[in-house]
Parts: C-alpha cells; structure tokens; sequence
C-alpha cells in the first residue's frame, strides 16, 4: 500500500471525525465567547470570567467536602428515578393488560402531570419531616406520570402480528419477555431515562433549593445570598456534567444492546 493510499485512508477516517467534533463544538464555542465579551463589559458579580468559573469548578471536583454534596444530590436523583421507574413500570404493566385500570388511573396521572414541581415541595414539607424521604418523594411524584405513560405506549405500540406470530412457537413467559417484549420496549424505557433525567435534574435543585441542608440545590442557595455568581455557575456545572455523562451511558447502553439492527435502523 502506497504512501498517498495511506494518507487517502487517513484523511477519509479522520476528517469526518474532526468535522463532527468542529460542528458540536461550534456553539459552545460561540456562546464562550459572548459570555467572555460579556464580562469583560460588565461587573463579575453578573457576568465573572469563565476562568474563575472553571477554577471554582475544579475546586470543587478537588474538595472532598464540597464534592460530596455533588454525590448527594446524585444519589437522590438516582433513587428517585428508579423508584418512579419501578413503580411506573408496574402500573404500566397493570394498565396495558386490564382496561378498567387503565381507565382508572390515566386520569389520575394526567392529573399529577398538571402539578408543578415546587407544589410538590410544598406538599412534601407539610406531609413529611424527614429531608431524604420529602426529596425522594418529590422525585417520585415528578418523574412517575412520564415513565408510566412512556412505558404504557412502548407495551402498545408492540406490534400484534409479530406478537401473534411468536406465540405460534409456544413459548414460555420467559421466552416471550427476553425475545419480544423486552427488545420492543427497551429502546423507549431508555428514551424514558433521557428525558426523565433532565427533569430530575431540575427537579431536585428545586427540593434541595426549599427543603434541604446539603445537595448542589442548598449550595446554589448560598452562593445567591453571597451574589457569587461564579460559584453559581460552577456548581450548575457541576449537575450539567452529571446529565451529560449518564446521557453518554445510556447512548452507550443503547447502542450496545442494539448492535444486532443495521447501522442506518439505529441513526434513525
């Protein structure tokens, strides 16, 4: 192989990648940028350089004691969805096979759905008196309606033939959930996680804002009282690289898992 087919390989393989890298990068670069010209024009306690924003945001990473609230609020919002999702996915189950259920509880979880976030909080500080369970609470109550509906419509939108088909070959109840329904519904639970996952994010900031003595949402208070808007940014940083990250998993996971599907299926 010669040199120039080489460089031709090289350069086919390479450049898209940067491409891509360039085009994703492109808007964070510009909004850089404008909040760099921002504070350069304004005093920093609106608009502090994104220097001492990253400073504040390793400095934090390198603190064990201040690190730790970063856990916290993760660890609840870990709990938090996988308690909605274990407890929509068994409505879901419920609602899908019995339509008196679902007529039942539909109307119930709209209504939930209707309830804003900071209602909850408020509802869990009168209800309960222990911080973690009012937190937990709220998580739940927020993100159970998503999960329930998104969960519903997976079981749904199964299709009845190839169902029909499948049980031609008399399969057990194991065999039908791992061949059938689990490869149906896994792509839309994983889409239920992304999206249940930013608003918990947001969710929690709130709980942790009003009812709470730890967690990046009590920090952020602080740093308000102090007009620190640099810490500020740097702890919203601090939960924006957390959403990123588990985002990052759950594509991973979903890729993973549906390696089988031809390339253009999965870009789809």
């Amino acid at each position: 192989m010669t040199q120039q087919t080489l460089q031709s390989n090289w350069t086919s393989i390479v450049m898209p990648v940067l491409t891509r890298i360039a085009v994703l990068a492109a808007p964070f670069v510009l909004l850089a940028v404008a909040w760099q010209i921002a504070a350069s024009m304004f005093p920093s306690y609106l608009f502090p350089s994104l220097i001492d924003v990253f400073l504040r945001f390793f400095k934090i990473v390198a603190s064990w004691d201040q690190f730790v609230q970063v856990l916290a609020t993760v660890g609840r919002i870990m709990a938090g969805l996988a308690g909605a999702f274990v407890i929509g996915g068994a409505m879901a189950i419920v609602m899908a096979r019995s339509r008196a259920t679902d007529n039942f509880l539909s109307p119930i979880l709209t209504f939930f759905q209707g309830i804003p976030a900071l209602s909850w909080v408020v509802f869990a500080i009168i209800w309960f008196h222990g911080i973690e369970f009012r937190i937990l609470f709220i998580m739940i109550m927020t993100t159970l309606p998503a999960f329930t509906f998104q969960i519903l419509g997976a079981l749904r939108a199964v299709p009845k033939d190839l169902f029909e088909m499948v049980l031609s070959f008399r399969p057990t109840k194991a065999q039908m959930f791992r061949t059938m329904i689990w490869p149906s519904v896994f792509p839309e639970i994983v889409t239920a996680w992304k999206v249940n996952l930013g608003n918990a994010a947001r969710v929690v900031v709130v709980a942790e804002l009003v009812g709470a003595t730890g967690g990046v949402g009590y920090e952020l208070l602080q740093q308000q009282q102090l007009f620190d808007m640099a810490g500020a940014l740097a702890w919203t940083l601090q939960l924006v690289m957390f959403v990123i990250i588990v985002q990052q998993i759950l594509t991973w996971i979903e890729v993973v898992a549906f390696r089988y599907r031809a390339i253009s299926e999965r870009s789809l």
